[in-house]
Formats: structure tokens, C-alpha cells, sequence
């Protein structure tokens, strides 16, 4: 059961007028059926609770997972409210989805995705090398995909932070909506260097459907997604933090999935 995570007031203090003013962070995520991802992204939005002990911090997602944000924005009532969406690149759930959301809330506001960010390519390299990454290895990063170009944009900034932080060159591939696809990305990596090995760096957030995709690309290894189901990544606390002390984010026009 999804809980909202909540505040102790001080002692003498009255709990509804503590709770009146306290603002809120809304981690929202996608949403995953997988057992595994929902451990993960849980033990996200609770690292950022416990760094942050002065914000309500609660849980929502856009899809597959319950509470939705809709409902999650209700139960926080009139207090201000950052919603930070745990998505990393931004495309329709973040322009058009939560910023919907925002609209019909009280007092709330959309902050920017999770990535592309220097901290993510450097949890990536560290997913990278606990695979087996070797010096001669291609890399192609495996992110999930969109039909909204500013998304796939995202992600081929985050391959090139990638690319910084190992020393060599860094393709994209995308499971789904954008090209290239992560199968043709990975074949093409194998015809530019025949004979080394080609490896991917999964760029989800947690596991799940499309992280089994990745794993079945064809690849000669697959790290793992950037969150599991252990302690969260502190530099991935920071980014959601960053995310939620950033500026609103301007509405943009809508685009088609």
C-alpha cells in the first residue's frame, strides 16, 4: 500500500497547524507492475524524505501504479506543492500530463525531469563498470524512448555526458517511439568495431518492462537500471532535490504521443 510520507511536529506545537503551512514535494514517477521497481523508486522517495525532514514528501505516478497525482495533489490540500517529476527526459508526461495536474491544484507547480544530468552519467558509468565495462567495449546507452523530440533530445545529451565521463564515444538507442531503435543502435555499434564487445547502459530509472527490453537487446552486457531495490544512490537524492529547489518550469505547447 502506497503511503504518504508525513511530519512529527514539535513537541507543543499543534499537528494540523504544523501540516497548514508545511509544503510539499511530490515525487512522481511512471509507474511499474514489476515488484523489483517498485521497491526502488519507494526507496527513492523515501531517501529524499529523510534528507529533507522539513517538506511533506509524498508519492504519486502517471501511469500503471496508484495513487495517481490528481488524487495524491487532493490530499495534500491547500499547502504549496513542487511536484518533481522522477522521469528522466522531458516529454509528454512532464509537459502535458503534470502540467495539467498543476493546473486544476491548489498551489502547485512542475519542476524540471530528472536528467539530462552529470550525476546521472556518473551513476551510469558505476552501473557500466559493476557489469564488466572494459576498456575496448562500445557503449550504446538504452533509454526508453518518446515521440516528443525535446525527450529523444534529452537523452542524446545524456549520452554525450556519458561519453565525457567514460573517455570514449557513446550512441543512443531507443526501445520504443524514437529511432534508432535499441537493436539497430547495438548492431550498428558491432559493424563500426568488429570484434569488440558492445555494452549498454540502461538508462531507466528502475527495473521493470523496459528495463527486461534492454536486457534482451542482443548486447554483449546490460548494466543495471539506476535505481534497485536497495539503498538509493545519494548523488541521485541530490538530483530530485536540485529538481525541487529549481525554477518552475514555463508551460510549453502540447505534442502528440
Amino acid at each position: 500500500m502506497t503511503t504518504v510520507t508525513t511530519l512529527r511536529p514539535p513537541v507543543g506545537r499543534h499537528p494540523r497547524t504544523r501540516a497548514a503551512v508545511a509544503p510539499a514535494l511530490l515525487a512522481c514517477s511512471h509507474g511499474t507492475s514489476a515488484p523489483d521497481g517498485q521497491a526502488a523508486v519507494a526507496g527513492l522517495v523515501a531517501a529524499v524524505a529523510a534528507r529533507r525532514r522539513d517538506l511533506v514528501v509524498a508519492p504519486a505516478f502517471v501511469d500503471v501504479q496508484q495513487p495517481d497525482v490528481p488524487v495524491t495533489l487532493a490530499g495534500l490540500g491547500e499547502r504549496a506543492v513542487r511536484i518533481v517529476p522522477l522521469l528522466l527526459s522531458a516529454g509528454y508526461h512532464v509537459h502535458v500530463d503534470l502540467a495539467r495536474a498543476a493546473r486544476g491544484a491548489h498551489e502547485a507547480v512542475v519542476g524540471p525531469a530528472l536528467g539530462p544530468d552529470l550525476r546521472l552519467a556518473e551513476i551510469l558509468a558505476r552501473r557500466l563498470r559493476e557489469a564488466g565495462l572494459g576498456p575496448g567495449d562500445s557503449v550504446v546507452l538504452a533509454a526508453a524512448g518518446s515521440s516528443d523530440p525535446r525527450a529523444v533530445a534529452d537523452c542524446r545529451v545524456q549520452a554525450t555526458m556519458l561519453a565525457g565521463v567514460l573517455g570514449r564515444g557513446v550512441t543512443a538507442g531507443f526501445i520504443s517511439a524514437a529511432q534508432p531503435a535499441l537493436a539497430d543502435a547495438v548492431a550498428e555499434a558491432r559493424r563500426a568495431r568488429p570484434g569488440a564487445r558492445v555494452a549498454v547502459a540502461t538508462y531507466l530509472l528502475a527495473p521493470g518492462y523496459f528495463a527486461d527490453l534492454a536486457a534482451a537487446c542482443g548486447a554483449d552486457l546490460v548494466s543495471a537500471p539506476l535505481l534497485l531495490p536497495e539503498e538509493a544512490p545519494a548523488d541521485l537524492v541530490d538530483v530530485v532535490l536540485d529538481r525541487y529547489a529549481a525554477p518552475a518550469r514555463p508551460p510549453t505547447p502540447a505534442v502528440r504521443r
